[in-house]
């Protein structure tokens, strides 16, 4: 297998749910995780691209949360929604998504 161009870890980490920090699974990091990887199949994109689910990223606040590698761009509240726009503008574009973006002064 060739090393791919990028590393996409989402987190799907759990905690009980009055854990104050909440968690990533609990903000749509497993749909998040579903949905890139049916974005991944549909475009023919495994291989170029390498997906991984992850336990806690640290930036639980901001769950769900995605880090693109080698970029270091963390991105925050992402919701299968965003995964498109994250592929198409990050991934195939070359962009980060600003918007999605968590904020320099955590990551």
């Amino acid at each position: 297998m060739a090393r791919p161009e990028k590393h996409i870890l989402v987190c799907t980490h759990s905690r009980p749910k009055d854990d104050p920090k909440g968690c990533c699974a609990d903000r749509g990091g497993k749909e998040a995780a579903e949905t890139f990887a049916r974005e991944l199949g549909d475009r023919d994109l495994w291989g170029r691209f390498k997906l991984n689910t992850t336990s806690c990223l640290g930036v639980c606040e901001f769950g769900a949360s995605v880090l693109v590698y080698p970029d270091n761009v963390m991105y925050k509240e992402v919701q299968a929604d965003d995964v498109k726009t994250i592929i198409e503008e990050h991934l195939l574009g070359g962009n980060p998504v600003e918007a999605l973006k968590v904020p320099a002064d955590v990551w």
